[in-house]
């Protein structure tokens, strides 16, 4: 079951996969990771993060650089062994997750390939417009 962000700097209305109301068993597990629109079956169910708490791939609030950056390289790690890191990037990058790590991509790193599809897009767009004219 999804459950609202509980840090003040995170987004109203967002949520968090494997966030648990309290006293139920294994907190933070993450095991509600919504699917991306169109799946065709659960790929979340094969992820490796399933066995990871949500701490490791979720900052706590007014967390230093220092434990920032390696809090994010062991959830990458647990990415790079995982069966659909693939599906899991494409699915934070369709919704777009703002936050935590998905895929193996931060959320700054993702907000890069967003921006990298996009200016593609729009190049991709201008050129059928040039061969179309031409045409």
């Amino acid at each position: 079951m999804l459950q609202p962000f509980e840090s003040p700097k995170d987004a109203p209305g967002r949520t968090v996969p494997g966030r648990r109301s309290p006293g139920r068993r294994s907190p933070g597990m993450l095991e509600d990771v919504p699917l991306p629109r169109g799946a065709a079956g659960p790929w979340h169910s094969e992820a490796a993060c399933r066995r990871d708490e949500a701490g490791l791939f979720f900052a706590p609030s007014k967390e230093p650089t220092a434990a920032r950056l390696s809090r994010e390289e062991a959830a990458k790690r647990v990415c790079a062994r995982c069966p659909v890191m693939l599906q899991c990037r494409e699915h934070a990058l369709v919704q777009p997750e703002p936050y935590g790590v998905w895929g193996g991509l931060t959320a700054a790193e993702r907000r890069v390939v967003l921006a990298r599809r996009r200016r593609r897009e729009a190049e991709l767009a201008t050129a059928v417009g040039r061969i179309a004219a031409a045409g």
